[in-house]
């Protein structure tokens, strides 16, 4: 994927990592970046184009691709950690984790793709996690895992009009959805680099920390069952 002359989305643009993609992007040489979120953002930069959204709202992702019909690279950034257990969260806390960390990106890919089949490919960031890999309570990791198959399917769907599929891995980040976290957490500048030196090489994953690339690493070694996350 070539970033320079590039025109970005990127969705949860007003969370720390989503804040590092714009930045980044621009840094790359992104001829614009359409900075998504739920709520006004002001930057200061006039590359970038505030743009309301929520991605789980089908009228709010018309709404965006309408005013976004010439991006050529989808970041779908956006995402909510969820209730902490299946069993006693109310299931609508439980359905809305899902809407936002599933359905939203996949509805984002279904209303941005013909833009990108016209613009002869583009790319596509779907941001995932290293607990879509390890089983942790509540449901995050279980959205993070149905996430990664859909970017898994997707990419094969895709594949013919050319559009690069990454699906991004980190572990805990130092942003403000990880706040309330007493655990080591990387830096979004160096996650955000290591995500967009895979996209412009080409990959299909990123693997953003050292954790993350130990744990896709035993992924091989396992013959059943799931590693948890704690």
């Amino acid at each position: 994927m070539q970033i320079e002359g590039s025109v970005v989305l990127i969705t949860g643009a007003g969370g720390g990592l989503g804040q590092e993609f714009v930045r980044q992007f621009l840094e790359r040489g992104a001829a614009k970046a359409y900075a998504a979120a739920r709520r006004e953002l002001d930057w200061a930069d006039d590359r970038v184009q505030p743009l309301r959204l929520d991605v789980t709202d089908p009228g709010s992702i018309s709404a965006a691709a309408a005013a976004a019909p010439d991006v050529t690279v989808l970041v779908n950034n956006a995402g909510v950690v969820g209730p902490r257990s299946l069993l006693t969260a109310p299931i609508t806390e439980i359905r809305d984790t899902f809407e936002t960390n599933v359905f939203g990106p996949l509805q984002m890919i279904r209303a941005f793709a013909p833009m990108l089949a016209a613009a002869g490919g583009g790319a596509i960031v779907d941001v995932h996690s290293v607990l879509s890999w390890l089983a942790s309570p509540g449901a995050y990791s279980p959205s993070k895992a149905a996430l990664w198959g859909l970017t898994n399917s997707l990419r094969l769907e895709l594949a013919d009009q050319g559009t690069q599929v990454l699906g991004a891995h980190l572990g805990y980040t130092d942003t403000p959805m990880t706040a309330d976290l007493d655990v080591p957490k990387s830096d979004p500048v160096l996650i955000v680099t290591q995500i967009l030196d895979a996209l412009a090489a080409g990959s299909d994953e990123a693997y953003a920390d050292e954790v993350t690339r130990r744990v896709r690493s035993s992924l091989s070694t396992l013959t059943t069952g799931a590693i948890r996350a704690d």
